[in-house]
């Protein structure tokens, strides 16, 4: 009986022997597993991030590319600096005669535009009422702290 009793423990010895093994091989390779996860998770997200930045940047170019150049002439309506979280420099100019709105009929054509430049402000707000000519260049598309129209002010003219 003894024998069959010491084999037993023998046996029960190794399967736990075996079984320790097993599992510190699994927890290796759990361990294993989480870092190879995390080094994926991690490279991912500097990889979307440098994307991202980079996108923004191309994004950027290209909205704040000049499309074209050109200039207005016109009786300079309003002036104004506007906006709730970014004050923007934003004018109106009369361009004479008049166009027709499906809606409400005849309007006068007035054409919006934004401007950067504080000392462009400045000389336009004395110029209220008057005839003007604004040299402008026009973006792909405004960013909000720039203004509210793809129209930009460089430089100004006074008609007599």
């Amino acid at each position: 009986m003894s024998s069959i009793k010491e084999s037993f423990e023998d046996g029960k010895k190794k399967i736990g022997e075996e079984i320790d093994e097993k599992t510190d091989q699994i927890k290796e390779s759990v361990s294993k597993g989480v870092k190879k996860t995390k080094k994926f998770f991690r490279r991912l997200f500097l990889y979307l991030l440098l994307a991202l930045v980079v996108g923004g940047g191309v994004y950027m170019l290209y909205a704040n590319w000049t499309y074209s150049e050109g200039s207005r002439t016109g009786y300079l309506v309003k002036i104004s600096k506007k906006g709730y979280l970014f004050k923007t420099y934003e004018g109106q100019l009369n361009l004479g005669g008049f166009k027709a709105d499906e809606e409400t009929g005849v309007i006068g054509n007035i054409w919006e535009f934004s401007l950067t430049d504080d000392k462009i402000f400045q000389e336009l707000g004395n110029l209220e009422g008057q005839k003007v000519t604004l040299k402008y260049k026009e973006i792909n598309k405004a960013m909000p702290w720039q203004g509210d129209t793809n129209y930009f002010i460089v430089d100004v003219e006074v008609k007599e």
